[in-house]
């Protein structure tokens, strides 16, 4: 006979942190995909000079699509423990508001736009930033022991 796994109730802290890992690893791999992403065909490895845009939209290299991939990675395994979902909460979203910082300052045109970002890559990690960290800080309120039911 096999041993009896028991489940822990997952709490909305580690939920969120899933979501928030499930997306990242989405928009990775629809980075990658014609159709979902116009001009793939000039996808580039890292620099301003990709054209490639998820959704039409949003600026996509290859390094920009991993990125992407490893934060959801990260958020997908993170989301095990309640720790764990907090610290990719609040440090991703710290992460992103720095890269908001970044796209900010660096030119468009510039070699130093090497992720890279525009102005709609911009403005979504202010929001991802935010809304990351408020998650983190909102939902990890209460203290892990109590957090698990």
């Amino acid at each position: 006979m096999g041993s009896i796994r028991t489940r822990t109730a997952r709490t909305p802290l580690q939920t969120a942190s899933l979501a928030v890992g499930v997306v990242f690893l989405l928009v990775g791999v629809l980075g990658f995909i014609p159709g979902v992403t116009t001009d793939v065909d000039q996808l580039l490895f890292a620099g301003h000079r990709s054209d490639a845009m998820l959704l039409g939209v949003f600026e996509v290299s290859i390094l920009h699509n991993i990125v992407h991939l490893l934060f959801g990675v990260a958020g997908i395994v993170l989301a095990r423990t309640w720790q764990g979902a907090r610290t990719f909460l609040i440090g991703g979203g710290a992460i992103y508001l720095l890269l908001w910082v970044y796209g900010m300052l660096v030119g468009h045109d510039t070699a130093a736009n090497f992720v890279p970002v525009n102005s709609a890559d911009n403005w979504l990690h202010l929001i991802l930033g935010l809304g990351m960290v408020a998650l983190g800080v909102a939902l990890g309120r209460r203290s892990a022991t109590r957090g698990r039911l």
